[in-house]
């Protein structure tokens, strides 16, 4: 016999898109909710409900999820599969999230609106750095239910104190000082990995990202480069290039978790998928981060590393434009000259340009680039993190 499950506190639904993207920002929203969302005047323990159209992908980096499983506790949290038959008995959370428009099931809404008290409706949008996003952020949308009217509120994620921020876990920044000035943690990280401890005079890179003709120059130019590169390489969809790039094409179909390939000055070891916590540590531990996407992209900034940002392609090179937003902010207390360097570098990874040139100045800009990285988490967490800012957007509307 299952035990009844709580009222929740939260309930975030999320569908799953481009296999880890949403779903790891979710799930990170997740997670912190547990640990740091407790509603204004709320004394017990916070209860998230987390509800997922695709387990199979969720679980790649949840491995504690069993995708054959309707409903469950992980971390503490109810993971409950998202299809079109709601659970009979179930309840709407005090705090109803839809996670990047994914569009409540109708049903779900209608119970919403039968509640003594109504739920607030959170519209949690992608992240934007657009200066538009602080004109939109915070605003109701009223939505007609039956004879009920709902307010649907959207909150954007952004970089400035007029948004929502970011997703960061109290503790974190702490956590990340910690393992980086480890020197023996982080040659016993190494030797997991199935690597020696890191020389002095090498660059150790870590690269995630989609598919781009930038990389075959840019793995070129650290295959002939001076400074030895070894080059950390969760398998994924940037493997061909990389590999082209190396001059190992004949090593792509036998490509395996675990291989550790050698081209000229650079080495790669291929990595399994990891979870979250991994990632993290990955990138920690790296002196160059190329990042997609959005998760990968803020826990990078984190990270406290210079990081090179590949954004989801859109049409009509929308991207563009939010990559740009994004780079006005970043950049914006460098020097010209590095600003500048460090604009062309990331427009020409997402262009799928050659990169030969622009690498070749990182020798000139690192120092600052480095320095930037260390101070730029400060920067972002001056007004609070996201879960933060979030629960007092809550506190005059729960």
């Amino acid at each position: 016999m299952t035990s009844p499950l709580p009222p929740f506190d939260w309930d975030i639904f999320c569908c799953v898109v481009d296999n880890f993207g949403d779903i790891g920002v979710t799930w990170r929203l997740a997670r912190q909710l547990k640990q740091e969302g407790a509603l204004p005047a709320q004394k017990s323990e916070v209860q998230v409900r987390f509800w997922v159209d695709d387990l199979a992908s969720f679980a790649r980096i949840c491995p504690a999820l069993d995708p054959a499983q309707d409903g469950q506790w992980v971390d503490g949290i109810y993971v409950q599969h998202w299809h079109e038959r709601l659970p009979a008995d179930m309840t709407p959370a005090r705090v109803v999230i839809e996670a990047f428009a994914c569009e409540l099931p109708a049903p779900f809404i209608e119970r919403m609106a039968e509640q003594t008290t109504p739920p607030c409706w959170i519209n949690l949008e992608y992240l934007s750095a657009e200066s538009w996003v602080e004109d939109c952020h915070g605003l109701a949308s009223p939505q007609q239910v039956g004879s009920r009217r709902l307010d649907k509120y959207f909150f954007f994620p952004g970089f400035t104190a007029r948004t929502g921020g970011l997703l960061c876990e109290h503790g974190l920044i702490v956590e990340r000082e910690r393992w980086q000035q480890d020197e023996a943690g982080l040659t016993a990280y190494w030797a997991s990995l199935g690597l020696p401890p890191q020389r002095e005079d090498e660059l150790r890179v870590s690269l995630f990202t989609y598919e781009s003709e930038a990389l075959r120059s840019l793995v070129e130019g650290w295959r002939q480069s001076v400074t030895p590169v070894t080059l950390l390489l969760p398998l994924g969809r940037s493997l061909d290039d990389v590999l082209i790039g190396a001059g190992l094409a004949e090593a792509i179909p036998g490509a395996r978790a675990g291989d550790l390939l050698q081209a000229g000055n650079l080495t790669i070891k291929l990595l399994p998928m990891t979870d979250q916590a991994g990632y993290d540590r990955l990138l920690w531990s790296c002196d160059l981060n190329l990042v997609r996407g959005e998760d990968s992209f803020v826990r990078a900034q984190w990270a406290g590393r210079p990081f090179l940002w590949h954004i989801y392609q859109q049409e009509e090179d929308a991207h563009m434009v939010k990559l740009d937003g994004f780079l006005d902010h970043y950049l914006s207390p460098l020097p010209a000259p590095a600003g500048q360097w460090l604009r062309r570098f990331n427009h020409a990874l997402n262009r799928g340009e050659y990169t030969g040139e622009l690498w070749a100045q990182w020798p000139q800009y690192a120092a600052i680039w480095q320095q930037h990285g260390r101070t730029w988490p400060q920067r972002l967490l001056a007004d609070g993190d996201l879960v933060t800012r979030l629960v007092k957007f809550l506190e005059s509307r729960i």
